[in-house]
């Protein structure tokens, strides 16, 4: 199986999707869903932007390493990233100056909600104006799953590094932007370094080309070669290199003026790589100029992609992700039994529980409609990991919100012997969900976030 484009074609595996699955995905091109849930517009509305000025100027906005962050989680403020914020980003600069490229790594793994996600960023891409959308290799097994190739009509093109090649010579893309003073061609190629030597891309990136040009180059995965080993060995045509990333925000590993100039995007879509690109200086040579972009959460919205994401939080109620979450059994037949049980013999403690944030923690996914969405659930609720835990807000509502439980175990025979056999394992840690990504202010400030929920008569 094979995703054929303008740039070329590439080679995938053949595991089909489910039916199931690929029928509630093929909604995104009929635009109803039977709830009624409209798609979105096949054009986003533009939010108020100013342009480049008219001096020679051009951009190149880099995005990537998704894994699946389609929006920031919203459990604290100040939050970076958002699909639905890009737009505003994106159109300061009018499509003939600009392109727009998106580096890989789309989703984190191969599950169900993975491939959901993956075509809900495909469809994202068309809507905010993508040029250009890179596979990497850990991207073609869901494209593969997703039946890429009959996707004929998308808006931007699509190249992956093609295996067995030794140059990327069929995976390059090329776009002409308007200049003040004429065009210039930026020309993007993929290389994976575990297939290939950077050496190789001269052929693809010859040098005295006619006209100006810019040429990039995409590494898909840079194995064991240094940053130093790809400037080194980089031919001299080659303006910039994308590294992979290894940190969630973008870095610039090259000084002022230096070519190649190697930055990486970053990860989870919380920045915006941005090449200003000027074609006018007094020489003719072509300056290059990198500026990091954080997707703040005072950027405007787009109406288009919010949909968007209302469309996908109703793909993955209708899916029955909770129903169908990998759960473990728990030891000796233990079971959950709910805050509730507890108060029979603890009722100081349930009192003051209930008063907490950590009573009321289901409720804020409600209010957002991610009440059905597993990767938000299992941090607001008790024992979705295992058997006997949480199944879904209408069948185990006892289970709902951070609880007893969480904290000190399943109950089912501390409660049944009325507090003579204890409570065991498994017990949660806070920092299974008070992770950077969700909880950014944890970290360091550990006793202070204890104080707000202390339900306990002291000492």
């Amino acid at each position: 199986m094979s995703v054929r484009n303008k740039a070329g074609t590439v080679p995938l595996a053949s595991e089909p999707v489910s039916r199931y699955l690929w029928l509630k995905l093929s909604l995104l091109a009929v635009c109803v869903l039977a709830s009624g849930l409209s798609c979105p517009a096949v054009t986003p509305q533009k939010p108020t932007a100013s342009p480049v000025p008219d001096n020679g100027q051009v951009a190149l906005f880099f995005t990537g390493n998704e894994l699946g962050a389609l929006k920031p989680c919203g459990c604290f403020g100040g939050q970076l990233g958002g699909l639905e914020k890009r737009g505003s980003i994106f159109r300061r600069v009018e499509p003939a100056r600009r392109l727009i490229i998106d580096t890989g790594d789309l989703v984190a793994g191969d599950r169900e909600q993975d491939l959901i996600k993956f075509r809900i960023l495909l469809e994202a891409y068309g809507l905010l104006g993508y040029d250009l959308v890179h596979l990497t290799s850990r991207d073609t097994e869901p494209a593969a799953r997703l039946n890429l190739q009959a996707d004929g009509d998308r808006p931007y093109e699509i190249i992956s590094p093609a295996a067995g090649q030794e140059a990327p010579r069929s995976q390059r893309f090329v776009k002409q932007l308007a200049t003040g003073a004429g065009t210039i061609a930026v020309n993007v190629a993929t290389l994976d370094l575990r297939q290939s030597s950077i050496d190789r891309t001269a052929d693809v990136f010859p040098q005295g080309a006619a006209a100006k040009a810019i040429n990039v180059l995409i590494v898909s995965d840079a194995a064991d070669k240094t940053i130093q080993d790809l400037v080194a060995a980089a031919p001299p045509a080659l303006d910039c290199i994308v590294y992979p990333a290894q940190a969630d925000e973008p870095q610039l590993f090259t000084g002022p003026g230096e070519r190649p100039l190697v930055f990486s995007v970053g990860r989870f879509g919380r920045h915006i790589c941005r090449l200003n690109v000027n074609a006018s200086g007094p020489t003719g040579e072509i300056a290059l100029g990198f500026e990091d972009i954080p997707v703040v959460a005072s950027l405007p919205e787009e109406p288009a992609l919010v949909q968007l994401y209302r469309f996908y939080q109703q793909l993955v109620k209708e899916s029955n992700l909770l129903r169908d979450y990998a759960r473990i059994p728990l030891p000796d037949d233990l079971t959950y039994v709910g805050s509730k049980a507890c108060e029979k013999c603890h009722e100081y403690e349930y009192g003051q529980w209930a008063t907490k944030a950590h009573a009321d923690a289901f409720a804020t996914l409600e209010r957002v409609g991610s009440d059905y969405d597993p990767e938000c659930v299992v941090c607001h609720v008790v024992g979705m990991e295992y058997a006997g835990g949480f199944i879904t807000a209408q069948e185990t509502p006892h289970l709902k919100n951070v609880g007893c439980e969480n904290c000190h175990g399943p109950g089912s025979e501390h409660a049944g012997t009325l507090g003579q056999a204890p409570t065991v394992e498994p017990k949660m840690a806070c920092l299974q969900c008070h992770t950077p990504e969700h909880s950014a202010g944890y970290a360091g400030h550990e006793a202070e976030f204890l104080e707000k929920i202390v339900h306990w008569r002291e000492p």
